[in-house]
């Protein structure tokens, strides 16, 4: 298991954006040499995880929780078959691009050690927004990959440092509980009589799905349907 890739954006006008300044950084390309990674501050004040690489829409997007994005190359490899087209690392706006790892099945919690320093841990699935579809420039994108539910891995910055491409991917710590990234991503999307089953993994979960879990299950309780 390895990172294929480190892709950073930089800030660009698009006509597609709901940013209020028209500006995103989604355009993520691969980096030579190493890169720090650090946590960067709460949502809405800090942007990317990663040195060099811009969030600029801070509302949704970056913070501690949403520190780094990672998509498997094997999805990507799965997208381009379905699509017909290339797709290169960081054509979604992740930030590693790995191979040998099933991001989308790995747990929330689960620990990885990047490279000789830094350790990241899972926190939630990335949801599909408008300037994602713009960016792909695909008709029904945002419907199609949710359809999917293969939607990568947002992870916080546990312990800092430098990571490049090559460098070996370890899971560290597993947690004791079956919530994964694909799960998670069903509950909050199409599937919200799942939502239950997060508070499984609590500690570890992005804040906003653990109270969107919470006040799911006070209003209809841990086994009702939505």
């Amino acid at each position: 298991m390895k990172l294929l890739s480190v892709n950073l954006g930089r800030p660009e006008a698009v006509p597609y954006t709901d940013q209020r300044d028209g500006v995103t950084g989604i355009d993520k390309r691969p980096v030579d040499g190493p890169v720090r990674v650090a946590a960067p501050g709460a949502k809405g004040v800090g942007g990317s995880g990663l040195a060099g690489d811009a969030v600029c829409e801070t509302r949704h997007h970056g913070g501690d929780d949403q520190a780094v994005y990672a998509v498997a190359r094997e999805d990507l490899d799965e997208w381009e078959r379905t699509l017909g087209r290339p797709l290169a690392n960081g054509s979604f706006g992740e930030n590693l691009t790995t191979e040998g790892i099933d991001v989308s099945g790995a747990l929330i919690g689960e620990r990885w050690a990047v490279g000789p320093e830094v350790v990241l841990e899972i926190t939630s699935g990335r949801i599909p927004c408008r300037t994602f579809q713009g960016h792909l420039g695909e008709k029904g994108w945002v419907k199609r990959f949710t359809q999917r539910a293969a939607p990568g891995a947002y992870l916080r910055v546990i312990r800092p440092g430098g990571i490049r491409a090559g460098d070996a991917v370890r899971i560290v710590h597993r947690p004791d509980h079956e919530v994964t990234v694909a799960l998670q991503f069903r509950a909050v999307t199409t599937e919200r009589a799942l939502l239950p089953l997060l508070l499984a993994a609590e500690g570890a979960l992005h804040p906003e799905a653990l109270a969107t879990a919470r006040t799911y299950v006070e209003k209809y309780g841990a086994g009702s349907p939505a």
